[in-house]
């Protein structure tokens, strides 16, 4: 189905129309079935959190989205990042809690990043990290979501920000290098 056509649903879902959604319901689960896949495939084999786990609480949580004035398909995936963002780290949250502090949930940002450093911080790190990029450089905050949790590419992630493909790739390196600075530099103290 075209991208208009899933704007088109994602309007009319938000208008009241239940059909809208019953058609909207298999592309958009799709769709994130492939974000969970890819997403977890990173994570440690003995991750309690699963990918259809996560995909159903993704679901859920969109479909209470109701008042959001959708753009577009990269639009609902972008705030779908946000929401897997946010599972992810409540989940690494309860576990560190669970575990009284010790042994949270683990990231591997290798292939995602794409920069070559060989540890993996710990979600709730980058979680941090984040939160303080986006204090400093919100732009470079949104684009790291977009990319890293609900896996946009380049052209997808300009799309959601209306910014230039140029942008979003210098904003991409910008962004990874201080990620990796500062959590190399919690990592050290």
């Amino acid at each position: 189905m075209a991208d208009r056509d899933i704007t088109t649903l994602l309007v009319d879902w938000r208008n009241g129309d239940r059909s809208a959604l019953d058609e909207l319901t298999p592309m958009v689960y799709r769709e994130l079935r492939q974000l969970a896949a890819s997403y977890m495939k990173h994570e440690r084999p003995d991750h309690t959190l699963q990918s259809t786990a996560l995909v159903h609480e993704a679901y859920l949580r969109l479909t209470g989205e109701m008042n959001v004035d959708w753009e577009n398909r990269s639009h609902f995936f972008g705030i779908a990042a946000q929401i897997v963002r946010r599972i992810l780290v409540e989940h690494a949250r309860a576990a560190k809690t669970a575990k009284r502090g010790s042994g949270a949930v683990m990231l591997s940002m290798n292939e995602a990043v794409n920069a070559g450093v060989n540890r993996s911080p710990e979600l709730l790190e980058l979680d941090d990290a984040l939160n303080a990029l986006s204090e400093i450089d919100e732009r470079q905050a949104r684009v790291v979501e977009l990319r890293f949790f609900a896996g946009l590419n380049v052209d997808e992630t300009a799309e959601v920000m209306s910014i230039s493909r140029a942008t979003v790739k210098r904003e991409w390196a910008s962004a990874k290098a201080w990620l990796y600075r500062e959590l190399g530099r919690k990592s050290a103290s």
